[in-house]
């Protein structure tokens, strides 16, 4: 593995707002409306989390509507595995139905 990847996924992963991020993605995919409630933060911060996430090549993301939905790479170095392998996952961290219900018509 790249050295430079190796320090990119231990800096990503040595924060307690991206642990507990990681710790709510391991029950599946979230949308980013739910990390502002799970970490207190605003949602600009909650951004930067997670883009450091992402450059780390450890959560992807993809675009529902005008939100973004967040989940962990399935092919995770095995480095990440190891760490995530001691993140206990969360629950609760399950997209509201403000994000789900975007564009549906009853």
């Amino acid at each position: 593995m790249e050295n430079t990847l190796i320090e990119k996924q231990l800096k990503a992963a040595a924060d307690l707002n991206r642990i507990k991020l990681l710790a709510c993605m391991k029950n599946g995919e979230v949308c980013v409306c739910d990390f502002v409630d799970v970490l207190g933060i605003s949602q600009p911060a909650v951004s930067q989390h997670l883009r450091k996430l992402k450059e780390a090549g450890i959560i992807t993301e993809r675009k529902v509507g005008t939100w973004k939905h967040y989940r962990l790479v399935e092919d995770q170095t095995p480095l990440m595995k190891g760490i995530l392998e001691q993140i206990e996952p969360v629950t609760g961290c399950n997209c509201s139905s403000v994000c789900t219900n975007i564009g549906e018509e009853n």
